[in-house]
């Protein structure tokens, strides 16, 4: 039997919670009270996958446009001098965003396998992604409601080091 409201371990005559002091009506409930972790990690981990992905595709996109259009521009135009630092700028930003996605990548599937470093890379990336308006910033908070707070520590390492047992 498990306290409804801690989720402690409770005997089935016991009339008061040893952890929280919660007086039972007729007992102890019989489940345990489940976590947030618990609830929410396998859509987080899809969610980091998506998130990853539509990453990949906007840098993929930014790569083609800045080594055919831009890289070409210098000749279509006028002003090939003004523009000629374009090329590489965009080239280096559409890096940046593989790199991104690689992460993210790497964070939902850790989440997926829970894997014992994935929830503090997920955080990090979190913090990250909240000046991704919109769907970063959504995301963020969601990982950081989910992840950050101290019990969600103790749960997702407990869920780790089952997943590794197992």
């Amino acid at each position: 039997m498990f306290c409804d409201k801690c989720g402690s371990p409770a005997q089935a005559e016991a009339l008061f919670c040893s952890r929280c002091g919660r007086q039972f009506a007729s007992g102890a409930i019989a489940f345990p009270q489940r976590s947030r972790v618990a609830e929410h990690i396998r859509l987080l981990g899809i969610l980091w996958l998506a998130l990853a992905a539509l990453n990949a595709v906007g840098g993929l996109v930014l790569f083609v446009v800045a080594n055919t259009v831009i890289r070409r521009l210098p000749e279509m135009t006028s002003q090939g001098a003004t523009v000629i630092w374009l090329h590489p700028f965009l080239s280096f930003l559409a890096i940046l965003i593989f790199a991104k996605a690689g992460a993210g990548f790497l964070a939902g599937w850790g989440l997926l396998q829970r894997q014992p470093w994935a929830r503090m890379l997920t955080i990090v990336l979190a913090f990250l992604a909240l000046f991704n308006i919109p769907f970063g910033t959504a995301l963020g908070i969601y990982t950081l409601w989910v992840l950050l707070p101290a019990e969600s520590d103790a749960e997702y390492q407990r869920q780790a080091h089952m997943a590794r047992a197992a």
